[in-house]
């Protein structure tokens, strides 16, 4: 049996079939299917970063009330990794922007609803950072588009359905998620800090704009003052910075630099922590860039979720 990692195989009704970008697929669906809004009645849709960016402008709300009142809890793996799903309508499993007419946010819906009817698994080699992009055509009972004449590639269809602007603004994150998931035991289960901070910088974009805006962080880290501003004023900067911090924060990739003075100072407080314990175990050798960042930024720690 192969080790090298991948994304469990989703059961059925995803066709068990990889496609790749230029392989075509029969589907169309349009406001005249006798079974249009069916697939929005039983949502189960994993928000990404990117999807709240999206909606919550649309629906001139700060990232942080669009959280509370348009999403709910999820995990992404064994170890809690804080996710967000879409939120249902009260007392049924209807997606919480559906109207009689269909979807209310449709030009801004989440990247999963764009996908449909694909299903996308992405895949990475053991040892590698090598990243594979797969398809799969999802064949839902009630769907009749599967029936209707029109047949695309899976490339027109991603470009047709705006979901391929989507995946470039979501890369990183998934790559830091995939990472997770295939690293296992040799990450760890990351601390209650590094949940928060995971949080933060994926969901809550105007939180973390205050947090990158914060005297803590401009004392630790070292940017181009242009740059700096971008990152204040532009969202998709932002994003893609937060993506950045994240790498940096879970697996101590070095791309955003630290002051000399500051990190230099913090680094030897840690340094002899270390050196005081006898042993180590592998939970705790996993936990040291987590706790490393965390006495980085002890004066401006970032609030934990509100309910």
């Amino acid at each position: 049996m192969s080790k090298d990692y991948k994304e469990p195989l989703p059961v059925s009704p995803v066709q068990p079939v990889a496609l790749g970008l230029e392989e075509k697929f029969r589907f169309r669906c349009h406001q005249g299917i006798a079974c249009f809004n069916r697939c929005c009645e039983s949502i189960d849709i994993l928000l990404m970063p990117y999807d709240i960016v999206r909606l919550k402008n649309r629906l001139d709300v700060s990232s942080r009330e669009f959280i509370d009142r348009y999403t709910r809890d999820s995990e992404l793996d064994a170890h809690g990794m804080p996710g967000l799903k879409l939120a249902k309508k009260p007392g049924t499993s209807a997606c919480v922007f559906l109207t009689a007419e269909g979807c209310g946010v449709y030009e801004d819906r989440p990247s999963a609803c764009r996908y449909y009817a694909l299903g996308l698994m992405a895949m990475k080699k053991k040892d590698t950072d090598v990243e594979e992009d797969a398809y799969f055509v999802v064949k839902e009972a009630h769907c009749l588009g599967h029936e209707e004449a029109h047949t695309q590639t899976v490339g027109e269809y991603r470009r047709e359905q705006g979901v391929d602007v989507y995946d470039e603004k979501n890369r990183d994150w998934r790559r830091i998620i995939l990472k997770k998931r295939s690293s296992g035991p040799a990450v760890g289960r990351p601390s209650q800090r590094s949940f928060e901070l995971f949080f933060l910088a994926s969901y809550d974009i105007d939180g973390f704009r205050a947090f990158v805006a914060s005297e803590g962080f401009r004392r630790v880290f070292e940017l181009d003052e242009g740059y700096y501003a971008k990152l204040l004023a532009d969202e998709d900067e932002l994003l893609a910075f937060a993506h950045r911090y994240l790498r940096q924060v879970l697996y101590g990739e070095q791309s955003i630099a630290l002051r000399a003075d500051e990190a230099a100072r913090r680094a030897a407080i840690y340094q002899a922590k270390l050196a005081a314990r006898a042993t180590q175990s592998g939970e705790d050798k996993a936990r040291q860039q987590d706790e490393f960042y965390e006495s980085l930024l002890d004066d401006d720690q970032p609030g934990e979720r509100g309910e």
